[in-house]
């Protein structure tokens, strides 16, 4: 996606193949930190060198993707479908990064694991939690009609309470993060402690990356860069939020109701 769709530009990136790459790197060193920590076959220093790289490569390409889409153009209602279409691309693929993930969940979850390995993960971080991603969902959706109907102010402070909302729920898994690793849960210990901090985590990373998003819209909003016929990337983004949303409550039913049943 690159330029303004209305002059007639290329829409084709070369930042998703590089994300792409850098994910993949990122992933293969995870897992091989992993594999080593288990088993002791491979050296860690390598393995977390290999995911640092991969993680700097996404870093990189998600920094130029969205310049080329929310920063350097300038796009109409001519170029919304295209850009729809693309983020609705990388939600398809999304889909199965998080389909994997729960496939491996079910699997191990047939293979009933023993029952210490499962905290109590219902507590009133997770609630909270859920509220505030299912109320950051609300308040983008009333952001965009007000966009809709002209009034930017109300769209500028909506987006502004669903930045500080998705922000809040990120300090929540963090302090969950720190209250399971004070019981001694931790990522290393079992089949289920691998599954929740994989899918969790990798959730978690799509919220930052989400509010990061939110971050450029209010910044853009900010300098009256949107109006009723000026708000694809306000939409395209609003997509991938409900997105995100969307996981979130599978998760919590699967994972964190799940497990306890």
């Amino acid at each position: 996606m690159t330029g303004p769709a209305e002059a007639g530009h290329d829409h084709r990136s070369r930042w998703p193949v590089v994300a792409a790459g850098g994910a993949g790197l990122l992933y293969a060193g995870l897992a091989a930190f992993a594999l080593g920590a288990g088993t002791g076959y491979l050296p860690a220093i390598p393995t977390v060198g290999v995911a640092a790289v991969g993680a700097v490569v996404v870093a990189v390409a998600l920094f130029g993707w969205l310049d080329e889409a929310f920063l350097s153009a300038r796009v109409t209602g001519d170029g919304k479908p295209l850009y729809l279409r693309t983020m609705r691309l990388f939600l398809y693929t999304d889909v199965a990064t998080f389909a994997t993930g729960f496939v491996v969940y079910f699997y191990l979850r047939l293979a009933a694991w023993a029952p210490a390995e499962v905290p109590h993960l219902l507590s009133p971080i997770v609630a909270v939690n859920t509220l505030l991603l299912v109320a950051s969902s609300g308040t983008f959706h009333l952001a965009a009609s007000a966009l809709d109907d002209g009034n930017a102010r109300r769209f500028r402070g909506l987006m502004g309470l669903t930045l500080l909302l998705g922000v809040v729920f990120l300090g929540g898994q963090a302090f969950e993060y720190v209250e399971l690793l004070g019981e001694g849960f931790a990522p290393g210990g079992g089949a289920f402690a691998a599954v929740f901090y994989g899918l969790t985590g990798l959730h978690g990373l799509h919220v930052a990356l989400g509010a990061l998003l939110i971050g450029i819209v209010l910044f853009r909003a900010l300098r009256d860069d949107y109006g009723p016929e000026r708000d694809t990337s306000v939409e395209t983004v609003e997509l991938y939020w409900h997105f995100v949303d969307g996981v979130w409550l599978f998760l919590v039913a699967t994972v964190y109701v799940g497990a306890t049943l």
